[in-house]
């Protein structure tokens, strides 16, 4: 059956089926948008008639996305973008200059840490109109790239080569090899011989080989919540721990970083984003900013991006 315009979604339909995904209910939808409960439901309806499938499960408590809805609101999140993106850019055509905007950016801790600040800082200095807006997401399961194909940001920094391959819908680009190396308490004298301390961001399917191989490093007897809390126990002689270079910037005296060897496992660090917000004035903006950081950016153990 042919398309017409009246089975297309309007853009304030858009807004409703996002609004109530991260209400989490009509009621408290409509109060984010200043609408009715009945107008909410009443555009919820007519969105999944046109669309054809049912995109909420109501209940007491709320209501929560279908497989559907979840596909709906994550495309709705990018087209309601899209349509910001287009009057920008039309606004850039119209009267060239710096690149202005807001720009949401979702990052791993380290990443959020050690890398961004100074690129954001020389973006600003020359788009002083480009809004960034970092939001630290962990790097597990879908991390930030889920984040990006959810529509929630415009570019996430992620750990690229891993088990979970990119969603369909992004494209992506290498920005440097991070290298691992053994860190211990400063001083000790036999550091393999100390417990392992882990978090659950740390050791992805890009060092999981050289892990297994390693008959020296036994099961995590600690596990800590992220790469900050474990060169913290790892400093008050609690274990040692194998980390990435962007996790050690600006580690304690505490602790010693002694290099794993030129069989060393390494972890790959990019960008992601949209195939449509890749030509962006924003984004372009920022991503010659990351490749064209200064080495003094970052740790001297850094390798160089790939350009």
């Amino acid at each position: 059956m042919a398309r017409t315009a009246d089975s297309d979604l309007a853009p304030h339909e858009l807004r409703v089926v996002v609004a109530v995904a991260d209400a989490g209910g009509f009621s408290a939808a409509a109060g984010a948008l200043g609408l009715t409960q009945s107008a909410v439901s009443h555009s919820v309806r007519g969105s999944e008639r046109k669309i054809g499938a049912v995109l909420f499960e109501r209940g007491r408590t709320g209501a929560r996305p279908t497989p559907a809805g979840e596909k709906a609101v994550a495309y709705a999140r990018r087209v309601l973008r899209l349509l910001d993106v287009l009057t920008a850019e039309a606004r850039g055509a119209a009267r060239p200059g710096p690149a202005e905007g807001p720009l949401r950016i979702a990052a791993f801790r380290s990443a959020a840490l050690h890398l961004l600040p100074p690129v954001l800082q020389r973006l600003r200095a020359r788009h002083p109109g480009i809004e960034p807006r970092v939001r630290i997401v962990r790097e597990v399961g879908r991390g930030t790239a889920g984040e990006v194909a959810d529509g929630k940001a415009d570019m996430g920094i992620a750990t690229l080569g891993g088990s979970v391959p990119l969603p369909p819908g992004l494209v992506a680009g290498g920005l440097l090899e991070e290298p691992y190396a053994l860190v211990h308490a400063a001083g000790h004298a036999d550091p393999r011989s100390l417990p392992l301390v882990d978090w659950a961001e740390n050791c992805g399917s890009y060092t999981r080989d050289w892990w297994a191989a390693q008959d020296w490093i036994p099961m995590a007897t600690v596990e800590a919540e992220d790469d900050g809390a474990v060169l913290s126990l790892v400093g008050g002689g609690h274990g040692m721990a194998i980390m990435p270079a962007l996790s050690l910037v600006g580690a304690p005296d505490s602790v010693e970083i002694t290099d794993l060897g030129p069989g060393r496992p390494t972890r790959r660090v990019g960008y992601v984003t949209t195939t449509e917000l890749a030509g962006s004035a924003v984004v372009r903006a920022l991503v010659r900013e990351l490749r064209n950081r200064r080495t003094t950016d970052a740790p001297e153990v850094l390798g160089p991006h790939d350009g």
